[in-house]
């Protein structure tokens, strides 16, 4: 073995310190790919819960915030509006709606946690069109089976003011109720559950 004239001490210096450069190199490399796997600070924010302002919501009217880049609808149902919905049961596919399109809390006649106010996402469960907004009772181009609600101009599709879809439409499901709380009596949460809730 030829060992004489080598500084051991000396080759150990120099492989400890190639491995750490090494090492902090390969480190360098991978965090950036770690990083690129990450969400934006702008999709962060895009799927943040957004809150809406219900103070100026009179009764009949509605409000449209936008969250994960879709229209969100707040609705302040008037007492008749609300007698109205288990009137049109035999009218509907879903009316006790079976099917998950709500929150658990949500499951109910009103569809809503508290039931002067319907929260709903705008887009019709057929193709994703944006139905509008028609309270009005038994108006001429709708007829005189109206009992007020949502109605799809793309194909006909129809909703309650619960957002239950009526039969005979291309639409196959209710609307979908997002997640959505209380922070008060003046301002919503939407896309985050109530405390509690599972």
């Amino acid at each position: 073995m030829a060992t004489d004239g080598v500084d051991l001490r000396r080759r150990r210096f120099l492989t400890l310190t190639a491995t750490v450069v090494g090492g902090a190199g390969a480190v360098a490399a991978v965090v950036p790919f770690v990083r690129s796997m990450s969400p934006s600070a702008r999709a962060q924010a895009a799927g943040a819960p957004v809150e809406a302002d219900i103070s100026k919501l009179e009764p009949g009217q509605m409000i449209r915030v936008e969250w994960r880049g879709k229209p969100v609808w707040v609705v302040h149902r008037t007492k008749e509006m609300l007698e109205r919905l288990p009137k049109i049961h035999d009218m509907l596919r879903d009316p006790e709606s079976k099917e998950p399109q709500q929150p658990p809390y949500c499951r109910n006649e009103y569809r809503s946690i508290k039931p002067k106010y319907l929260v709903l996402i705008g887009i019709c469960t057929h193709l994703g069109c944006s139905p509008t907004y028609r309270p009005d009772v038994a108006p001429a181009d709708l007829g005189p089976e109206w009992p007020g609600g949502f109605f799809c101009p793309c194909h006909g599709s129809r909703f309650d003011l619960a957002g239950r879809v009526f039969k005979g439409v291309p639409a196959p499901l209710n609307l979908v109720v997002p997640s959505y709380r209380y922070l008060s009596d003046t301002r919503i949460l939407i896309g985050e559950d109530p405390e509690g809730a599972a």
